[in-house]
Protein backbone atom coordinates (compact mmCIF):
# COMPACT_ATOMS: atom_id res chain seq x y z
CA UNK A 1 0.00 0.00 0.00
CA UNK A 2 1.36 2.92 -0.94
CA UNK A 3 -1.02 5.92 0.06
CA UNK A 4 -3.69 5.85 2.36
CA UNK A 5 -6.69 7.92 1.43
CA UNK A 6 -8.45 10.41 3.31
CA UNK A 7 -11.44 12.32 2.45
CA UNK A 8 -11.95 15.96 4.28
CA UNK A 9 -15.71 15.81 5.43
CA UNK A 10 -15.53 19.26 7.07
CA UNK A 11 -13.77 22.63 6.90
CA UNK A 12 -10.50 22.90 9.11
CA UNK A 13 -9.57 19.10 9.15
CA UNK A 14 -6.28 17.98 9.20
CA UNK A 15 -4.82 15.85 7.06
CA UNK A 16 -3.18 12.61 9.14
CA UNK A 17 0.77 12.13 8.80
CA UNK A 18 3.14 10.34 10.83
CA UNK A 19 5.54 12.48 13.15
CA UNK A 20 8.05 10.25 12.02
CA UNK A 21 8.79 8.67 8.63
CA UNK A 22 9.22 4.94 10.42
CA UNK A 23 6.45 5.38 12.63
CA UNK A 24 3.75 3.01 12.24
CA UNK A 25 0.84 5.34 13.10
CA UNK A 26 -0.74 8.30 11.77
CA UNK A 27 -1.69 10.75 13.77
CA UNK A 28 -5.07 11.90 14.50
CA UNK A 29 -6.56 15.84 15.10
CA UNK A 30 -9.92 16.64 16.07
CA UNK A 31 -11.84 19.56 14.44
CA UNK A 32 -12.88 21.42 17.47
CA UNK A 33 -12.42 22.74 20.52
CA UNK A 34 -13.27 20.48 23.56
CA UNK A 35 -13.31 20.26 27.11
CA UNK A 36 -13.54 16.12 29.20
CA UNK A 37 -14.33 16.84 32.73
CA UNK A 38 -12.96 14.23 34.96
CA UNK A 39 -14.43 10.87 34.53
CA UNK A 40 -16.24 12.18 31.60
CA UNK A 41 -16.59 10.89 27.68
CA UNK A 42 -16.79 12.47 24.75
CA UNK A 43 -17.12 11.44 21.37
CA UNK A 44 -14.87 13.96 19.04
CA UNK A 45 -14.87 14.03 15.53
CA UNK A 46 -12.10 14.49 13.18
CA UNK A 47 -13.72 15.98 9.96
CA UNK A 48 -12.39 13.24 7.52
CA UNK A 49 -12.79 9.87 6.41
CA UNK A 50 -10.99 7.24 5.25
CA UNK A 51 -10.62 4.27 2.57
CA UNK A 52 -8.66 1.27 4.23
CA UNK A 53 -7.59 -1.27 1.68
CA UNK A 54 -9.63 -3.79 1.29
CA UNK A 55 -8.67 -7.29 3.38
CA UNK A 56 -6.65 -4.26 6.12
CA UNK A 57 -8.36 -2.63 9.24
CA UNK A 58 -8.04 0.64 10.76
CA UNK A 59 -7.23 0.56 14.31
CA UNK A 60 -7.49 4.01 16.32
CA UNK A 61 -5.12 3.64 19.40
CA UNK A 62 -4.59 6.37 22.23
CA UNK A 63 -1.56 8.77 21.96
CA UNK A 64 0.59 7.67 25.08
CA UNK A 65 1.72 11.37 25.73
CA UNK A 66 -1.76 12.60 26.52
CA UNK A 67 -2.21 9.47 28.36
CA UNK A 68 0.64 10.28 31.08
CA UNK A 69 -0.10 13.51 30.93
CA UNK A 70 -3.47 14.21 30.69
CA UNK A 71 -4.82 10.78 31.81
CA UNK A 72 -7.03 10.38 28.45
CA UNK A 73 -7.44 7.09 27.29
CA UNK A 74 -10.01 5.74 24.35
CA UNK A 75 -13.26 4.02 25.97
CA UNK A 76 -13.21 1.43 23.37
CA UNK A 77 -9.45 0.97 22.53
CA UNK A 78 -8.36 0.02 20.12
CA UNK A 79 -11.35 1.11 17.95
CA UNK A 80 -12.08 -0.67 14.89
CA UNK A 81 -12.73 0.93 11.33
CA UNK A 82 -13.51 -1.72 8.71
CA UNK A 83 -12.41 -1.42 5.05
CA UNK A 84 -15.98 -1.18 3.64
CA UNK A 85 -16.54 2.61 6.34
CA UNK A 86 -16.53 5.63 5.02
CA UNK A 87 -17.96 7.73 7.46
CA UNK A 88 -16.42 10.23 9.64
CA UNK A 89 -13.61 8.96 11.70
CA UNK A 90 -14.80 9.80 15.70
CA UNK A 91 -12.69 9.35 18.64
CA UNK A 92 -14.26 7.94 21.81
CA UNK A 93 -12.17 9.90 24.77
CA UNK A 94 -12.30 9.44 28.40
CA UNK A 95 -10.54 11.71 31.22
CA UNK A 96 -9.51 9.26 33.46
CA UNK A 97 -7.91 12.16 35.63
CA UNK A 98 -10.10 12.58 39.02
CA UNK A 99 -9.19 16.83 39.72
CA UNK A 100 -8.38 18.25 36.52
CA UNK A 101 -10.52 18.85 33.20
CA UNK A 102 -8.68 18.39 29.93
CA UNK A 103 -8.98 20.36 27.26
CA UNK A 104 -7.97 20.43 23.69
CA UNK A 105 -7.69 23.23 20.75
CA UNK A 106 -9.11 22.52 17.02
CA UNK A 107 -6.30 20.68 15.33
CA UNK A 108 -4.76 19.17 18.25
CA UNK A 109 -3.67 15.53 17.99
CA UNK A 110 -5.23 13.16 19.99
CA UNK A 111 -5.47 9.84 18.81
CA UNK A 112 -3.49 7.87 16.36
CA UNK A 113 -4.66 5.20 12.78
CA UNK A 114 -2.19 2.18 12.14
CA UNK A 115 -3.43 0.39 9.37
CA UNK A 116 -2.90 -3.66 9.32
CA UNK A 117 -3.70 -6.44 7.20
CA UNK A 118 -6.23 -8.65 8.50
CA UNK A 119 -7.49 -12.61 7.53
CA UNK A 120 -11.23 -12.97 5.95
CA UNK A 121 -11.66 -16.58 7.82
CA UNK A 122 -14.96 -17.69 7.39
CA UNK A 123 -16.59 -18.74 10.40
CA UNK A 124 -17.64 -22.72 10.83
CA UNK A 125 -18.97 -25.11 13.39
CA UNK A 126 -16.79 -27.61 14.38
CA UNK A 127 -17.67 -30.85 16.90
CA UNK A 128 -14.00 -30.48 18.28
CA UNK A 129 -10.90 -27.72 17.56
CA UNK A 130 -6.94 -29.33 17.54
CA UNK A 131 -5.53 -29.64 20.69
CA UNK A 132 -2.71 -26.92 21.64
CA UNK A 133 -0.49 -26.59 24.01
CA UNK A 134 -1.87 -23.92 26.27
CA UNK A 135 -5.32 -25.33 26.35
CA UNK A 136 -8.07 -24.05 27.88
CA UNK A 137 -5.63 -22.07 30.33
CA UNK A 138 -7.08 -18.40 30.34
CA UNK A 139 -6.99 -15.29 32.34
CA UNK A 140 -4.23 -15.22 34.62
CA UNK A 141 -2.56 -18.89 33.76
CA UNK A 142 0.72 -17.51 32.83
CA UNK A 143 0.84 -15.22 35.93
CA UNK A 144 -0.58 -13.79 39.27
CA UNK A 145 -3.99 -12.65 39.05
CA UNK A 146 -7.17 -11.83 41.10
CA UNK A 147 -9.55 -14.06 40.50
CA UNK A 148 -13.04 -12.53 40.18
CA UNK A 149 -15.70 -14.76 37.85
CA UNK A 150 -18.72 -13.55 36.38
Amino acid sequence: MSALRFQRLKEGAVLPNRANSGDAGFDLSCIADFEIQPGERVLVGTGLAVEIPHSHAGLVLPRSGLALKHGIALVNAPGLIDAGYRGEIKILLLNTDRLNTFAAERGSRIAQLVVVECSLATAVWSESLDPAERGEDGFGSSGVSSSANV
